[in-house]
């Protein structure tokens, strides 16, 4: 069976079903076409046997007679397929010869224009037959009669109904010679155009499965180089993404190997001392070893949070949100956190201020830009959390700020610059992560009190999303 999702097949059935509609429609336009031919050479015929019939009328002693002579139907007793009667009724409406009861005019029957003659043509039944008739009048103007004769010749249409048939079928045999043609015209190509997609599906099916190179150019109709185009464009960026993927494991890995390599270091060199003071100081080293382990773990889970949400994102499932009522329940929550590091936490965010994002993200990203701010701020300095219209988020501390020339590299992961020695390299990183998520715009400028200003501009929120 033809797989019913076959390019091939269904441009192919398309094609019969609309060439079996044009045959048929065809087909009907030649019939009736070819009935009025039919008509038009088999009426002539019949006026030209009612003239030779007319040509036979004489007048004897004010009686009518007619002599019909055999040429008269000489023609339909050799050549029609049908019958042929005739009838002759005087100046009265009396028949003079032929057969009785062959149906005259009916009301309202119009002269011929075709023919210089006082006849008519109209189709009747006669004898349980359909028929063609033609009535001929004949001037009858004599000393003792003075009138018209009527000749009426009739026709059944058994010749006319063959010819239409004969053209019709003539015209579907041609039609459905000329349709096979298309349709093998077509498969052929069809089948010429697909094969560089035949190409391509090889050259895909015989890669490994880590082989990401873009496909190879090979000649496809400029309608597939879109298709190609894209799916190479995809492939790159497939690839970037597990390039990302294998540097971000490979720095991870480097970032947590280094710091349990020295807990481990200390767990042994304390095992190896006798004294109690030495023991409860490897396990102080060992539990900030172990916090900061922690820290870093959670910042990497907090990555790969982020991911999660931006496909979120991607996919419609972000929410309007109000960016002020995030900024103070954040607040509320690093409060204790300031207080006991001795940094005062200010918020300023007087009105609602809407956007759309995805509330995890947006909760990482207060949280790591508040605490970030509050590890580099020192006791008795000052915090500020601000939210502005029409979606613009600020985080201000009284820090020693990041030098102009190594702003642009904080984002990257894993780097840390002169004055976050202490820091894990991932708190920016992740921000800038969910900046893009938002498609939001993040820079770094100089505080008030020379610390670091952190700005980040969203898109603010449609209207009729907020009703």
């Amino acid at each position: 069976m033809a797989d019913p999702g076959s390019l091939r097949w269904r441009l192919l059935w398309n094609l019969a079903v609309l060439l079996v509609v044009l045959m048929l429609a065809s087909g009907l336009s030649a019939y009736w076409n070819g009935r009025e031919a039919a008509d038009t050479a088999y009426d002539r015929t019949l006026l030209a046997s009612a003239r030779t019939i007319a040509a036979g009328l004489s007048q004897r002693d004010g009686t009518l007679s007619a002599d019909v002579p055999y040429v008269a139907l000489d023609t339909f007793a050799y050549d029609s397929a049908g019958r042929i009667y005739y009838q002759v009724n005087d100046i009265n409406k009396q028949l003079i010869s032929g057969y009785e009861n062959l149906p005259g005019p009916p009301p309202g029957t119009l002269r011929t224009d075709a023919y210089p003659a006082l006849a008519s043509f109209y189709n009747g039944r006669y004898l349980g037959q359909n028929v063609r008739v033609v009535s001929l009048l004949r001037p009858v103007s004599e000393p003792n009669m003075n009138g018209m004769a009527e000749i009426r010749v009739a026709e059944t249409e058994e010749a006319r109904v063959a010819m239409a048939r004969s053209l019709m079928a003539d015209t579907l045999l041609r039609l459905g010679m000329l349709g096979v043609g298309a349709l093998l015209m077509v498969w052929l190509t069809v089948s010429a155009a697909l094969r560089p997609l035949e190409l391509l599906r090889t050259a895909v099916e015989q890669r490994r499965p880590d082989d990401l190179r873009p496909l190879p150019l090979v000649e496809v109709q400029q309608e597939l180089w879109p298709l190609l185009r894209a799916l190479n464009h995809f492939t790159e960026r497939l690839r970037e993404q597990f390039e990302r993927q294998a540097q971000f494991i490979a720095d991870a890995a480097h970032e947590l190997r280094t710091p349990l390599a020295a807990l481990k270091a200390r767990v042994e060199l304390g095992l190896r001392s006798p004294e109690p003071p030495v023991w409860h100081s490897t396990l102080e080293s060992a539990a900030q070893g172990a916090d900061r382990l922690t820290h870093l773990a959670n910042q990497l889970l907090s990555l790969a949070r982020v991911e999660n949400g931006a496909r979120a994102i991607a996919e419609g499932g972000a929410q309007v949100l109000d960016l002020s009522q995030l900024a103070r329940e954040l607040g509320m929550a690093m409060a204790p956190l300031a207080h006991a590091r001795g940094v005062a936490l200010a918020l300023e965010a007087d009105e609602p201020v809407w956007l759309r994002g995805e509330p995890t993200l947006l909760n990482e990203l207060l949280s790591n830009l508040v605490d970030n701010a509050l590890a580099h701020t020192p006791s008795g300095g000052n915090v500020i959390l601000r939210v502005t219209a029409p979606a613009v988020l600020e985080v201000e501390d009284d820090g020693p700020g990041i030098p102009m020339a190594e702003r642009e590299r904080v984002f990257e992961r894993f780097y840390r610059s002169n004055t976050q020695a202490s820091g894990t390299g991932l708190g920016l990183a992740i921000v800038g992560e969910i900046c893009r998520a938002h498609l939001a715009e993040i820079s770094l400028h100089d505080g008030q009190s020379g610390g670091l200003k952190v700005r980040v501009s969203f898109v603010v929120a449609e209207p009729q999303a907020l009703s």
